[in-house]
């Protein structure tokens, strides 16, 4: 793999250090039981200064393109019948930006360029987040009551996270199954539930050592609550997990904490170095590809 800097692999864990488009490209077809990860917020923010970073793209347009050729990867190397889940949100648009002041329908984007690719649009769930928080942290002239006061026309609802899956086509050949003392039907209502109000914002791995000195304001890894989720409703123990933008390593982190395999991809090294730490501290050794 050309664009893989660094690496560490061992029994049940792969990381790399690269381009993520790439490593995967090398990954065999039919191989990865379920994929897990947050994309990033096309030209939103920036994560690194590399011309591989799709955060550094120039628009939507050119976000896209880049995306795609991953996307396709995805389908290829998922088994038939297993699933993929991104976390997103839609996406605030700004005068100086833009041109206009409302939203992008960036989970709309993405789900279309899925299944433009073959991917199956299998469910979705809506993650509540706290308006006042948001107020507090963006200070979104929508969120502010002042402008309920100055012209209530401009004021807005706060921008929800989503949780989207998609399926590939085919049947599945290793199902998952689970029984009524390891998935009671009051769990089973919870997760079933299109909107999840219970999320704890605040349970995520620690991002800060990986922040450097030129970063933005956002590292915000996803909340181990929505992985844990999605891993146990979406996946069996032994099986291997895919995240194509492990971050500080969230993903990996309850993939062994739950008993399956992983492989993450990072470009940007404060994060794989953290990452590395996150991962290979947690959970027990399986064997990978054994």
């Amino acid at each position: 793999m050309a664009s893989v800097i660094d690496q560490v692999t061992n029994d049940d864990v792969a990381l790399y250090h690269g381009d993520c488009v790439e490593v995967v490209a090398g990954i065999p077809t039919d191989t990865i039981h379920y994929t897990i990860f947050s994309p990033p917020f096309a030209s939103l923010y920036t994560y690194s200064n590399s011309d591989r970073d799709m955060g550094n793209c120039a628009d939507g347009e050119e976000f896209a393109k880049h995306f795609a050729f991953l996307v396709g990867e995805l389908l290829r190397v998922t088994m038939p019948g297993r699933l993929l889940s991104f976390h997103c949100m839609n996406l605030p648009t700004s005068k100086a930006r833009d041109g206009i002041i409302g939203l992008r329908d960036f989970r709309g984007e993405l789900i279309q360029m899925f299944i433009a690719a073959g991917w199956i649009y299998h469910s979705e769930v809506c993650i509540w987040k706290d308006p006042v928080t948001a107020m507090q942290r963006t200070k979104a002239l929508g969120l502010l009551h002042k402008q309920i006061k100055k012209d209530s026309c401009m004021s807005r609802q706060g921008i929800a996270d989503y949780l989207v899956t998609l399926r590939k086509p085919g049947d599945n050949p290793e199902r998952v199954t689970h029984t009524n003392e390891s998935f009671p039907v009051g769990v089973w209502q919870k997760y079933a539930s299109p909107v999840w109000m219970d999320i704890n914002p605040s349970r995520t791995l620690n991002k800060q050592a990986a922040r450097e000195d030129d970063d933005e304001r956002h590292i915000c890894p996803l909340q181990l609550d929505v992985i844990e989720r999605a891993m146990h409703l979406w996946s069996n123990p032994g099986d291997v997990v895919l995240s194509p933008f492990m971050g500080i390593g969230s993903e990996g982190f309850v993939a062994r904490e739950t008993g399956r395999r992983f492989v993450g991809v990072e470009l940007k090294k404060s994060y794989f170095d953290q990452a590395r730490l996150n991962v290979l501290g947690a959970g027990k050794q399986m064997g990978l590809f054994g």
